[in-house]
């Protein structure tokens, strides 16, 4: 790198990097054990959260040269912020991750394949639902007229890096034009449902079963128009602006008095929406919009909870068994959101399975977003140990509650051969089979 880029590297780190925030990491080694990049690069200091922040400290001051090195370390991060729960200093490290990719992406000339790509996604696909519902209609089309089946057949998807045909392989069937039949209860409670990106089009059946069950225990459910993605994708990537965008969007769609609850049913998306505040900290109209926001936001387990769902489920006579269920964390679900409990006592309390603990369920599968795409090998290392306790407690249904994880599930099932014995399931899809009997 040139003495020019190297001044400019530094400047951005200055600029955007909080040296408050930097400092109060105490190098005390807490995060290491729950780092999942750290773990699987046979304990490299410089793949840990204390590492990277001295690597943003070490950048910000001067004191090292820029390189691909410290770079990779950055990009390799998952973002899953298993550190922050582990840290008892309370380092913001999810703040600090995405802060560095900023200073990185405003300073890093990018490549005119790059450029594309970042301007298609952040700026297209991810920031206007009707061009998201148009490429998952071509995904629709793909599956549904023949063309996959041909695709297959010829080797096609061979020209394709491995994990992209994998997760072709367990794209979701194309959903059901079905509304169940809910009988009207006394309403407990106005939700306004946050339907997400790729949960409103690729996974709008488990969107259409999350408000069929809402309304059976008691809410009146409404879906604000005009939303669009959360913006999560674009601040983990280091457009932070751009995110800004998506959730001033947001903020503006929902009708804040009038609602109870903000809810949604993706871990990943309701992380960052209960973090807009933030996001607005510098600009006290918004600020004040995003705290009232993110003051209504709930994960669909707590709300489930909340309405009343164990006792629903305890009470449901029990048909036929489904053997064991295991649950896989969403990261930010149980690291940024808090929710730990709230699942797992869902499924306890269904008649006709038997819930078991999946050992290091806390641990990152190796989804985080878009991660299994960029990188895809330390992706596969991750969910190649997470295959092995899975089949440890030799679990029939995997629950996952964010749509990264359950494909990156998918994929490990198929991967280790074992899709005749085992599935995954979004847990609103399994419990509304429950209440439904579907």
């Amino acid at each position: 790198m040139t003495t020019v880029l190297q001044e400019k590297m530094q400047q951005a780190f200055v600029t955007h990097v909080d040296d408050d925030r930097l400092m109060d990491c105490m190098r005390c080694g807490f995060c290491l054990p729950a780092c999942p990049t750290y773990i699987h690069s046979n304990f490299d200091e410089t793949q840990s959260p204390r590492g990277r922040i001295a690597l943003m400290k070490a950048v910000r001051d001067g004191q090292i040269m820029w390189d691909g090195s410290i770079e990779e370390s950055f990009d390799l991060c998952l973002g899953c912020r298993a550190c922050e729960p582990a840290c008892p200093a309370g380092v913001q490290y999810g703040t600090l991750i995405e802060e560095t990719r900023e200073a990185i992406l405003s300073t890093k000339p990018q490549s005119f394949k790059e450029k594309i790509i970042r301007k298609g996604a952040f700026d297209n696909l991810f920031a206007n639902q009707k061009k998201m519902q148009s490429a998952v209609n071509l995904v629709t089309f793909y599956q549904k007229s023949g063309l996959q089946k041909v695709a297959r057949k010829i080797g096609f998807l061979e020209l394709f890096p491995p994990f992209m045909k994998e997760m072709e392989s367990v794209l979701p069937d194309p959903p059901k034009r079905k509304k169940a039949d809910v009988q009207k209860t006394k309403v407990k409670a106005k939700v306004a449902f946050f339907a997400g990106c790729l949960m409103d089009t690729m996974f709008n059946e488990t969107n259409r079963n999350t408000i069929a069950i809402l309304e059976k225990l008691g809410c009146d459910v409404v879906v604000p128009k005009g939303q669009q993605c959360c913006g999560a994708l674009h601040g983990h990537s280091g457009e932070l602006e751009k995110s800004k965008r998506n959730a001033q969007t947001n903020i503006e769609a929902f009708d804040l008095e009038e609602i109870d609850y903000i809810v949604n049913n993706a871990g990943g998306c309701g992380a960052f929406l209960g973090e807009y505040d933030k996001l607005f900290s510098n600009d006290p109209i918004l600020h004040e919009k995003a705290k009232l926001f993110t003051s209504k936001q709930i994960d669909i387990s707590s709300l489930f909870v909340k309405l009343g769902i164990i006792d629903f489920l305890e009470k449901l006579p029990a048909s036929n068994s489904v053997g064991l269920v295991t649950y896989q964390d969403s990261c930010h679900l149980r690291n940024v959101t808090g929710v730990k409990d709230e699942p797992r006592n869902i499924l306890k309390a269904v008649q006709d399975c038997t819930f078991v603990e999946l050992p290091n369920a806390e641990l990152c599968c190796g989804s985080a977003g878009i991660y299994n795409l960029l990188q895809p090998k330390m992706a596969s290392l991750i969910l190649e140990s997470k295959m092995q306790k899975v089949k440890e407690v030799s679990a029939s249904t995997v629950i996952t509650t964010n749509p990264g994880c359950l494909l990156q599930m998918k994929v490990g099932i198929e991967r280790e051969g074992i899709a005749t014995t085992t599935q995954a399931l979004h847990l609103v899809d399994f419990i509304y089979g429950k209440m439904f009997h579907q």
